[in-house]
């Protein structure tokens, strides 16, 4: 039995992974599902040929070439085998397009869902992606129009942060899911999915958490902590939180966001909030030299204009994110109201629920 080869590389990538393989099961019955991810996509009936360790960067993905070049072999080898009929890219460029590649020239198509962000950096990468790509999935809704233009067959198949809003519970039951009182004031941070960004993150996000506290007596503080990482309680005065980013966001007044899909989870959430990161100064070197764009921020690339505050790099400062946050405690605020809106028209402009199914109709049109 031929089978669908599905690809990820983090957390993120586990996850659209597992909500795909979900939809091919119901659709393809049939098909045997494999690929590399994590406890996601096995659970959801993906035999995996591998875990697939997730970094990010320009320098941080060095130390990781040695263990990519094996499972690259080990993946070519199936490949060559004639068992595969499709591959599912999902995200994670720096090793997928060298798959693809592959892949290619096994003579196998190739789906590529979630690609690269080529419209912030390495737009070079444009012309290899229309060289391996049978077809494109893509969950922000200016990417289609930029890889047609190309030569890539792209469709823009909504945002999948969508289906996980389906239920996205109300502000008093979020609440009551988290065990937190129903009145009160709420801050959330939310750090990182990777253990090199809750190291470069974690002690600035106390410390904002502190100054905030110091402004507004009685607030709660949460900390969402991704199922991919691990950090001490001990170094963390607040609550640990490792329910559904939805979940958190619903419950809290206001979210304090590393850049990633999380800024847009806010957005679907209407959860007013600040966006920041920090990472190695060669990484950040590097990025300032070859990103074309001018926000760091999912949410605000996606608005088009700045809808949350960001802070990077050296402008990452406590006490300037915690005037930031501040102001959007207060419902009368301007500030809040105007986030507000901007969040909600970017929820707008994500789509419409049903990104993995569209996906998975997709994927059983390429199979015979």
């Amino acid at each position: 039995m031929r089978e669908i080869l599905i690809l990820a590389g983090e957390a993120s990538g586990d996850m659209h992974g597992a909500a795909l393989a979900e939809q091919l099961h119901a659709l393809r019955p049939e098909l045997t599902l494999a690929g590399t991810g994590g406890d996601r996509m096995a659970a959801a009936g993906v035999h995996l040929i591998a875990r697939h360790p997730g970094v990010i960067g320009f320098i941080e993905p060095l130390r990781h070439i040695p263990a990519h070049w094996r499972l690259q072999r080990s993946i070519r080898t199936r490949l060559n085998s004639g068992a595969v009929a499709l591959v599912v890219l999902i995200d994670y460029g720096y090793f997928n397009l060298r798959v693809g590649a592959d892949a290619k020239a096994a003579g196998v198509p190739v789906l590529y869902y979630i690609t690269p962000q080529v419209w912030a950096s390495r737009a070079g990468r444009l012309k290899r992606m229309a060289q391996v790509i049978t077809k494109a999935a893509v969950i922000l809704p200016f990417e289609e129009a930029l890889l047609r233009k190309h030569g890539i067959d792209a469709t823009f198949v909504g945002s999948p942060l969508l289906d996980r809003a389906i239920n996205m519970p109300g502000k008093s039951e979020a609440r009551a899911r988290l065990g937190i009182p129903a009145s009160g004031e709420v801050l959330a941070l939310f750090p990182g999915s990777r253990a090199q960004e809750i190291l470069r993150h974690l002690d600035d996000f106390l410390a904002v958490a502190a100054e905030l506290e110091r402004r507004r007596p009685g607030l709660r503080v949460f900390m969402s902590v991704a199922p991919t990482v691990e950090i001490p309680a001990e170094r963390v005065p607040y609550p640990l939180v490792r329910a559904p980013s939805f979940d958190l966001l619903r419950a809290a007044d206001v979210a304090l966001c590393k850049s990633g899909t999380t800024t847009l989870e806010a957005a679907v959430a209407g959860c007013p909030c600040a966006i920041v990161y920090r990472t190695s100064a060669i990484t950040y070197a590097i990025a300032k030299r070859v990103v074309k764009i001018p926000f760091i921020g999912l949410l605000n690339i996606v608005a088009g204009r700045r809808v949350a505050p960001e802070f990077v790099q050296g402008e990452f400062e406590p006490v300037r994110v915690a005037e930031a946050l501040n102001v959007l405690f207060d419902p009368s605020s301007p500030e809040r109201a105007t986030m507000i809106a901007g969040l909600d028209e970017v929820r707008r402009k994500l789509g419409a629920p049903g990104a993995a199914a569209r996906v998975a109709q997709m994927a059983s049109g390429m199979v015979p």
